[in-house]
């Protein structure tokens, strides 16, 4: 149940309106966590500026997607990851990889970036930190643009789902995949 009420377009300030008007132009994005940074103008155009920067690069989207889910995943983000399961599809993540991030389990990834991307978000988020051995692989595979891109992926994501966790933003019904218990 939501614990902030949801501010209506016409109930926003001037600051509130003009950052909320930017982002459905631009991305569309304005609901789920939105709706408490909404609050702070100043960190929704943050946070829109940061989602926009990752979402150019180097990652590629299916590599995104796959950090998202897992990173909704570890938090059991409800709004997170019905937001992250229907982008996901649509970038063509199989249903199947999809259901088996949701069960804690091991998807069959045929590319070793998305492997890596995988392995290095539930690494980071269960140990705080990467091993030697964990982080040498990802440069190897990935390169350092791309695994400093990761690892900003990963924390900003985490931002996103104790945000919708916090102030309990809930997806909307049906929810076709919803975490598993």
């Amino acid at each position: 149940m939501t614990r902030i009420a949801i501010l209506d377009r016409a109930d926003m300030n001037a600051e509130q309106a003009r950052v909320y008007d930017a982002a459905k132009q631009s991305s569309g994005i304005v609901g789920g966590p939105y709706y408490a940074y909404i609050r702070l103008p100043k960190l929704f155009e943050a946070c829109q500026t940061l989602r926009a920067s990752l979402s150019s690069g180097p990652l590629s989207q299916r590599e995104q997607q796959i950090v998202n889910l897992v990173v909704a995943r570890h938090w059991n983000a409800q709004y997170p990851w019905f937001a992250q399961v229907r982008r996901s599809l649509a970038v063509g993540i199989e249903q199947g990889v999809i259901d088996a991030i949701n069960a804690h389990g091991n998807p069959s990834l045929a590319d070793a970036c998305e492997r890596t991307c995988l392995v290095v978000a539930r690494e980071l988020l269960a140990s705080k930190g990467l091993s030697d051995e964990t982080y040498a692989a990802a440069e190897k595979t990935m390169g350092l643009e791309s695994l400093v891109a990761l690892i900003a992926s990963i924390g900003s994501f985490s931002m996103t789902c104790m945000t919708a966790n916090t102030f309990g933003i809930d997806p909307p019904a049906p929810n076709p995949t919803p975490l598993a218990e």
